[in-house]
């Protein structure tokens, strides 16, 4: 292998850079904001917001939450909650996705995640800057995920707590390996959509789905909602409201999941 593709292939660790940078301004609480399950076909759009004692170490292992495999990042979930100050978990559903459009139901999912971590002095955002919804002091970071430590450990956590939903949507809606594939359009899932049909966890305007639908039964309307309360540093309450009943549109009772 040339030493160019080499460099290609390297895997880089985030940094505390600018972290360390905020703190020697004074400034204490920086939160790290991610998201999860922008491109999926099914299910809600999860953002997770942390932040870390001031000076802290980096956790050995963490980075971009797509660099990892399920079990790693489910392993350093554990130990990221053990050492966070606070946390917070933010979600939009499917029918909030279809009413906003994808990137504005990701940024209201970040905002509901910084309001459930508390105060914060200045949060450090993944992806492009936003000007549709007020998160308060923040830096937006192009690939944040993969250069900043603590948008990385929030893009672990807040995908090991929408890994851990759509196992839970899949008992309720089984056929389409929602428990592996998480609702991304892998080709089970899509062969599942052309051979069962859609159901409410399902984004109608998508053009995957919306293409298959002309072909499949539509199993109708109801909404879906996954919210989290802040957690201590010991661990991170995920609370899914989740609606499991098709025919009446209503959610069922909460569903409890610690992160331990």
């Amino acid at each position: 292998m040339s030493t160019e593709r080499k460099r290609h292939h390297a895997v880089v660790d985030p940094t505390l850079k600018v972290e360390r940078r905020l703190w020697r301004d004074g400034l204490t609480r920086i939160v790290g904001i991610d998201e999860c399950g922008v491109a999926a076909l099914s299910g809600p759009v999860v953002a997770c917001a942390l932040y870390m004692p001031k000076n802290c170490k980096r956790i050995p292992g963490v980075r971009d939450s797509k660099m990892l495999s399920r079990a790693e990042r489910e392993r350093l979930a554990d130990l990221i909650c053990a050492k966070a100050v606070r946390i917070g978990i933010g979600a939009a559903s499917a029918r909030e996705i279809e009413r906003l459009n994808i990137l504005r139901a990701t940024h209201l999912a970040m905002k509901r995640a910084l309001e459930r971590v508390g105060g914060c002095d200045h949060s450090l955002i993944d992806g492009l800057p936003i000007r549709d919804i007020d998160m308060g002091p923040n830096t937006c970071i192009v690939r944040g995920d993969a250069t900043a430590y603590s948008i990385a450990a929030a893009s672990i956590v807040g995908k090991v707590c929408r890994d851990r939903l759509m196992a839970k949507l899949a008992l309720r809606y089984p056929g389409y390996g929602w428990e592996q594939n998480a609702g991304y359009p892998t080709r089970d899932h899509r062969e599942a959509i052309h051979r069962l049909g859609i159901t409410p966890h399902h984004r109608r305007s998508f053009g995957t789905v919306r293409m298959l639908t002309q072909l499949t039964l539509d199993f109708g309307e109801a909404d879906g909602v996954l919210s989290a309360i802040s957690a201590d540093p010991a661990a991170i309450e995920l609370v899914a409201a989740d609606a499991l009943s098709a025919d009446a549109g209503l959610a069922e009772a909460l569903v409890r999941d610690p992160v331990r």
